[in-house]
């Protein structure tokens, strides 16, 4: 990975951008396209996940292009003394940008924010298809 790769919170103008990387995602098969049809639909989704202080949408971006996003949601448990923990989901890196460093400093990236965040454990969800991803996942620590 190059030092030209920029972590940061999403803002609302990135999010063509986010569904575009998801879009793109052969594997998901979620149907995400950026159609005028789907904007409101999107659009509500990320003011909600922006104006919810539990949920943290990140991106990844190099030169000014966004090559990654992710969702990192805080959860309250009663066990653990009420001890927060947070769920890493939606992952993405652009297809192009694999096998780079960039998934692997993107997790960095959100595992330290969460701890910031009064977080110590942390958990991931990804598909049963994800069969690449479930290797990275494991080499990360991840089971």
């Amino acid at each position: 990975m190059n030092d030209k790769v920029v972590f940061r919170k999403a803002i609302k103008a990135d999010l063509p951008a986010i569904i575009a990387l998801h879009e793109a995602d052969e594997i998901g098969g979620h149907g995400d396209a950026w159609t005028p049809e789907n904007r409101p639909a999107y659009e509500a989704a990320i003011d909600a996940l922006l104006a919810d202080p539990g949920e943290h949408l990140l991106v990844a971006e190099e030169q000014g292009i966004l090559i990654g996003s992710m969702i990192a949601t805080v959860l309250v448990e009663l066990t653990g003394r009420g001890r927060p923990h947070v769920l890493f989901r939606s992952i993405q890196v652009a297809a192009t940008h694999r096998n780079r460093g960039i998934g692997a400093a993107m997790m960095a990236y959100a595992e330290d924010e969460s701890r910031q965040w009064g977080v110590a454990v942390a958990e991931l969800t990804s598909s049963h298809k994800r069969k690449d991803a479930h290797r990275f996942y494991d080499r990360l620590g991840y089971a």
